[in-house]
């Protein structure tokens, strides 16, 4: 019998597929402390996660069966892979599940950034009726600079150039082709499509090279009238660095949907006019919490039958 532990709320679908399954046991325990998750991961052959759970190199050193883990999602940065790895633990994500739902995220963020949408329905609703106060700006025309050129990128580029903008992108690891096959043109140095775009979108892990590369030096290489979208990972961006670019108006706006810290604990940005802020809402779709849970219920259970292993980060294909 396969034990697998679901620490994360999951949608009800992939529950339903593991509890379909004869040869399979699921066990659903949400908000576990580190102590807690230790104390009942042993036992288990697999675990299902979201972002809540951190699967730290402590919780790992005492997993006892446990021999592959499945993130419902992208990020894996709340996973130790490397401790993983060394524990030949097989780590997976769904990269492809929330793709629509990220993408259109930006857009729409992109969108309100442009035309002052939460501004103008604040005033509106405190009884105001202030329409030359919330002129905005169309993105037809516009450049869009896109960092990271992987599936939400591409998701990003197509719905972009629908709305005629010209999309530039950045991507030192993935292949150019598909980008260049939409239409985006490829830079090899991202301080020049700093320079160059109107509006930037993030679409990278955090990494080594990505952590903080939204910083002060590249934020003054932008246009004033320019704005920064991030529905990618919190730590990208160095926040105080963007905070007091975004006071000072050295950037015409930003919309964050991520943070360095979740909840955020630099709450300045609630109070900056030219700041949209989301709760984490990229992947906050019904379809795209149904197709990532389904998918990493069927990644999970393949790998530990032995059958195929899919989206694996830290074993070959």
């Amino acid at each position: 019998m396969i034990k697998v532990l679901v620490t994360d709320k999951l949608a009800q679908e992939g529950l339903d597929l593991l509890a379909g399954m004869d040869d399979v046991k699921v066990t659903v325990k949400t908000g576990l402390s580190e102590d807690e998750l230790i104390a009942v991961i042993a036992e288990h052959d697999g675990l299902i996660i979201r972002s809540d759970t951190k699967v730290t190199g402590k919780v790992l050193e005492n997993s006892g069966n446990l021999k592959a883990i499945a993130r419902a999602g992208v990020g894996i940065d709340n996973v130790d892979v490397q401790t993983a790895t060394r524990k030949n633990i097989i780590v997976m994500n769904t990269p492809g599940g929330n793709t629509i739902s990220a993408a259109e995220h930006t857009i729409a963020l992109m969108m309100a950034l442009s035309r002052h949408i939460v501004q103008g329905c604040n005033s509106l609703k405190a009884g105001k009726w202030d329409r030359k106060l919330f002129m905005g700006t169309q993105l037809r025309g516009k450049t869009l600079g896109l960092v990271g050129l992987g599936r939400i990128g591409l998701a990003v580029a197509s719905r972009a150039i629908g709305l005629e903008m010209k999309v530039i992108g950045y991507d030192p690891i993935a292949s150019p082709e598909p980008a260049e096959k939409l239409g985006v043109k490829i830079y090899s140095n991202v301080d020049k499509l700093f320079a160059d775009c109107d509006y930037l979108s993030l679409h990278v892990p955090v990494t080594d090279q990505t952590r903080g590369m939204v910083n002060a030096r590249r934020i003054a290489l932008m246009k004033p009238t320019a704005r920064i979208v991030n529905v990618a990972r919190g730590p990208i961006i160095n926040e105080q660095d963007l905070y007091q670019a975004l006071r000072n108006k050295k950037i015409a706006g930003a919309a964050l949907d991520v943070f360095a810290q979740e909840p955020p604990e630099n709450r300045g940005f609630e109070q900056l006019d030219n700041c949209i802020v989301t709760p984490h809402l990229g992947a906050s779709t019904e379809e795209a919490q149904i197709e990532v849970a389904v998918e990493a219920a069927e990644q999970l259970v393949d790998a530990l039958r032995g059958t195929e292993i899919r989206n694996a980060l830290n074993v070959p294909r």
